[in-house]
């Protein structure tokens, strides 16, 4: 149970990292930060943020693994405010 709980957990966070260096990436292709700076070193806490967000929204749906870290990388690419933003877009068309 452990070896699965671990590569469970390692592949959540690759995911998570993953996605946050895509946007990075993009961030730094546009001129808006350094790729090489201290504003990397803050997309470790958002990762990691993001996968915990992402694995309790993958498994309140009931996906499975494959499935879940592609959410989970999907939301660490947008990012707080971007599933911020998600969020009130899918609960306003809820509540309407």
């Amino acid at each position: 149970m452990l070896t699965a709980w671990g590569g469970g957990a390692f592949t959540t966070i690759i995911g998570a990292l993953a996605g946050r260096f895509m946007w990075h990436g993009n961030e730094a292709r546009k001129g808006n930060r350094k790729f090489f700076g201290r504003e990397l070193l803050w997309e470790f806490p958002v990762a990691v943020g993001m996968a915990l967000i992402g694995e309790g929204v993958a498994s309140y749906v009931g996906m499975s693994q494959p499935a879940s870290t592609g959410l989970i990388a999907a939301l660490a690419y947008l990012g707080p405010r971007g599933t911020e933003v998600l969020f009130q877009r899918w609960f306003s068309k809820k509540v309407a």
